[in-house]
């Protein structure tokens, strides 16, 4: 079982070139800041009203597919 005295002995073997990345793996490890329910509500305002800015933006000229086109034959691998 690793303990925190296990896991803290082995980070003070880590060289001090690599103690920023180090640090940041273990932020990255704690539980991200909640957002609050009125930011939530701000980004789906927001990301609703660019959809309906830019929905239909290319009606009058619609993206088409060319030709598939024809490729070479080759010798089969053996």
């Amino acid at each position: 079982m690793i303990t925190k005295k296990l896991l803290k002995e082995e980070i003070d073997k880590v060289p001090d070139e690599h103690l920023g990345v180090l640090y940041r793996i273990v932020k990255a490890l704690e539980e991200p800041d909640r957002a609050s329910d009125a930011e939530v509500r701000k980004q789906e305002t927001s990301w609703k009203a660019w959809i309906n800015e830019t929905y239909g933006s290319t009606a009058d000229a619609p993206i088409e597919r060319g030709d598939q086109g024809s490729y070479e034959v080759r010798e089969p691998f053996e």
